[in-house]
């Protein structure tokens, strides 16, 4: 019988692969085992199992990653049993797939339903919002930024009081350039064969068409520093195509000597310290955009597309560079606006940046305000 003073939370994700989504549910595992209770994740495994260990959570394996109606219809009852063996008090979804099947569950067991809307999810096509509707039918919605919040209450015409806005947190311990030694960096810098002495522009993200990449490849010959290089850091998650029409892009803008394309980087603290200018070029609204408040943290110069997140991430010209979505002109010019900044003037604008994320986007905020959640539902 379980400890009814150690209540059991269930998440579930479709993977424990490398994102802002698997982060957040590592970091609510270790508050969650901090504070008492046992925690569960079920999803389909990934590189992030032995994280979800260490910080106290147990793994169950199930095809959640599968939108095959059948199988989410036989995850709902492998996850009712789940719940019902190991008297889960609540459940908390973080995508939709595993979300239609935990809603399910929930409701055939009588436990309370959280979800996370991480996404701005896309209604393309007619049964999409039909298809996304389940992530606004928890006990309690939490959206990662108003901007999503907004989008919820226009799409979905939400009782207003299940729904919390709760950004995303950085880990100001972890991104912090004081822990970085210069060591690291000449590691990861010889790794990518980078060029000594020449401002580097990185964007950090997965490598697919929304993120950017293309736009920023367009804006390099417009900036003014004509030495500066591109390093594009993240998988193409098997988009080789994608990959291939990239550096045939850099080829005919004849910047292909200035492309570094250096794939997944365990190191991300060290990537961004090789940052004169950290880039997001999304060219769809982030839902919020963790790597920008991870670049801040690290006092890097950040410049974003002025959609989504980022709105409430960046103070325009405080704490880094907002441009006009898709307009590679504008892009440029932000860059020019970050590397012309003189030195002392660039450790400033750096710190401010960092005290500010520390202040407004912490992952105890976050993890508090998540808790908060539950302790509603829970009593």
């Amino acid at each position: 019988m379980s400890d009814p003073s150690r209540p059991t939370i269930l998440q579930v994700l479709p993977k424990l692969d490398i994102g802002g989504v698997e982060r957040v549910v590592v970091e609510m595992t270790e508050i969650l085992a901090r504070v008492g209770c046992r925690v569960i994740v079920a999803s389909a495994g990934g590189r992030l199992s032995g994280a979800i260990e260490r910080a106290g959570g147990e793994i169950v394996r199930l095809p959640l990653d599968s939108k095959s109606p059948l199988t989410m219809r036989r995850n709902a009852g492998r996850l009712a049993s789940l719940i019902r063996a190991e008297q889960v008090k609540l459940v908390h979804a973080h995508s939709r797939a595993p979300a239609w099947s935990a809603r399910q569950a929930s409701r055939r067991t009588n436990v309370k339903f959280v979800t996370t809307w991480h996404g701005t999810y896309s209604e393309n096509m007619p049964f999409k919002r039909r298809y996304n509707a389940v992530m606004a039918s928890g006990d309690r919605i939490i959206a990662v930024s108003h901007f999503i919040a907004d989008m919820i209450r226009e799409r979905h015409h939400l009782v207003e009081d299940r729904l919390r806005v709760i950004h995303g947190g950085v880990d100001a311990g972890f991104f912090d350039p004081a822990t970085v030694s210069a060591e690291r960096m000449a590691r990861l810098a010889r790794a990518w064969a980078l060029p000594d002495g020449v401002p580097s522009i990185v964007l950090p993200a997965r490598l697919t068409s929304w993120k950017g990449q293309a736009l920023l490849l367009d804006a390099l010959p417009l900036v003014s520093r004509r030495d500066a290089v591109c390093v594009l850091v993240g998988s193409n998650q098997g988009r080789d195509d994608y990959t291939k029409a990239l550096l045939e892009r850099a080829r005919a803008l004849s910047i292909a000597g200035r492309v570094y394309l250096v794939g997944h980087c365990e190191d991300m603290p060290a990537a961004m310290m090789l940052a004169d200018v950290v880039v997001n070029a999304s060219t769809r609204p982030e839902a919020f955009g963790r790597t920008i408040i991870e670049a801040q943290s690290m006092a890097r110069l950040v410049v974003a597309a002025d959609h989504g997140g980022a709105v409430e991430t960046i103070e325009q010209g405080q704490t880094g560079w907002r441009f006009a979505p898709g307009d590679k002109v504008a892009l440029a010019r932000a860059i020019d606006d970050a590397l012309a900044l003189p030195v002392e003037q660039r450790l400033a604008f750096g710190a401010a940046a960092r005290d500010y994320v520390g202040a407004q986007f912490s992952i105890a905020t976050m993890q508090e305000k998540t808790l908060d959640v539950y302790r509603e539902l829970l009593g």
